[in-house]
C-alpha cells in the first residue's frame, strides 16, 4: 500500500507545472506594453515573429542581446526596473523588465505567434516594389547611425556616418564630410573593408548601427580585414572648400559574411593628414 502512494504522489508531482514558471504567447501589438518578469542568474527569451533589426534598453542594469529572431534578456542586479524596445520589419515592440523577482514567478520564455502570410493579390500587386523601392520607402527604411564617443573636428576634415539601409546582400551608407581645414579637400573614391572576427571590450549586438569614434575604434581587436566590393559610390560634391560640408552615399556587397555584428571601415585615403576612415558597427 505504501509502495502505491508513493508512486501516485511521484506522478502527480511530474504532471505538476514547475512552481509556476511560464512561457507566454503573446501576439504582436505595437501599441500594448507587455511586462516580463525576470531573475538574478536567469535568461528570459523572447522569440519574435520576424528578425530583430535593433533593440534599445533603458538601464545597463539589464543585459540584453539578441540573435535572429531572438532577444536574450538577464538581469544583473534586483529591485531595478527599466524598458525595452524591440524592432522588427514589423514595427516596434514595447516591454517593461520588471525587478528581478524569485524563479516560481519569472517569465522564462515570451513568444510571438507568426503573422498570418498576405495573401496572393497582395503578393502580386506589391512584386514590382520589393525590388524597385520608391524613395519614401527607402527613406522610411534606413536606420539612423548613432555616434559612440566624438569625432575631433577642430583644423581636420571630419567624416560621419548618418543612415545605413540593408538590401538584398548589400548594405546603402549615407555620410557626411565636413572640411574644417584651410584649404579644399577632394576625398576621392572610398574603400571600405570589414574586420575579420571582431572583439572589442562589450558586446557588438548592444552597438548594432553604430558608429565607433577613433579612440573607441582603436580599442578593436580582430584577426585581420578583408577588402569588400562597392556596388556604387556617388558624392554631392567631388570637392569641399573650407568651412563646408557635402554628402555621399556607398552601397556595399556584403557577400558571404558570417551571421552576427559586422565591423565595417570606411577609408578615404587622400586626407590632409593621412587617411580619413569611419568604424560602422552593422
Amino acid at each position: 500500500m505504501n509502495r502505491f502512494w508513493i508512486s501516485s504522489m511521484l506522478a502527480a508531482a511530474l504532471a505538476c507545472p514547475a512552481w509556476g514558471q511560464k512561457v507566454e504567447v503573446e501576439k504582436p501589438d505595437r501599441d500594448k506594453i507587455i511586462h516580463v518578469q525576470t531573475a538574478l542568474n536567469h535568461l528570459t527569451i523572447l522569440e519574435m515573429s520576424q528578425p530583430v533589426d535593433t533593440v534599445a534598453v533603458g538601464s545597463p542594469v539589464f543585459r540584453v542581446e539578441w540573435r535572429g529572431s531572438k532577444v536574450f534578456i538577464e538581469p544583473t542586479e534586483p529591485d531595478v526596473a527599466t524598458n525595452l524596445f524591440v524592432w522588427t520589419a514589423a514595427g516596434r515592440f514595447n516591454y517593461e523588465l520588471d525587478p528581478a523577482g524569485i524563479v516560481p514567478q519569472m517569465v522564462f520564455a515570451i513568444d510571438q505567434p507568426t503573422a498570418d502570410p498576405p495573401k496572393a493579390a497582395s503578393v502580386a500587386t506589391r512584386s514590382s516594389d520589393a525590388t524597385d523601392p520608391s524613395p519614401g520607402e527607402v527613406l522610411i527604411a534606413a536606420k539612423p547611425i548613432q555616434l559612440l564617443g566624438r569625432i575631433p573636428d577642430k583644423n581636420r576634415v571630419a567624416f560621419y556616418l548618418t543612415d545605413s539601409l540593408e538590401r538584398d546582400g548589400e548594405v546603402f551608407i549615407r555620410y557626411t564630410i565636413r572640411n574644417e581645414t584651410k584649404k579644399a579637400y577632394v576625398p576621392g573614391s572610398p574603400q571600405v573593408w570589414a574586420l575579420e572576427t571582431p572583439r572589442y571590450r562589450e558586446s557588438l549586438y548592444t552597438l548594432a548601427n553604430s558608429q565607433l569614434s577613433p579612440d573607441q575604434a582603436a580599442r578593436l581587436k580582430s584577426k585581420g580585414e578583408i577588402p569588400l566590393e562597392i556596388a556604387q559610390s556617388e558624392l554631392k560634391s567631388e570637392r569641399i572648400d573650407p568651412g563646408r560640408e557635402t554628402t555621399g552615399v556607398v552601397a556595399i556587397k556584403l557577400g558571404s559574411m558570417p551571421d552576427g555584428p559586422k565591423i565595417l571601415r570606411v577609408i578615404f585615403l587622400a586626407g590632409p593628414k593621412g587617411p580619413i576612415a569611419a568604424t560602422l558597427v552593422l
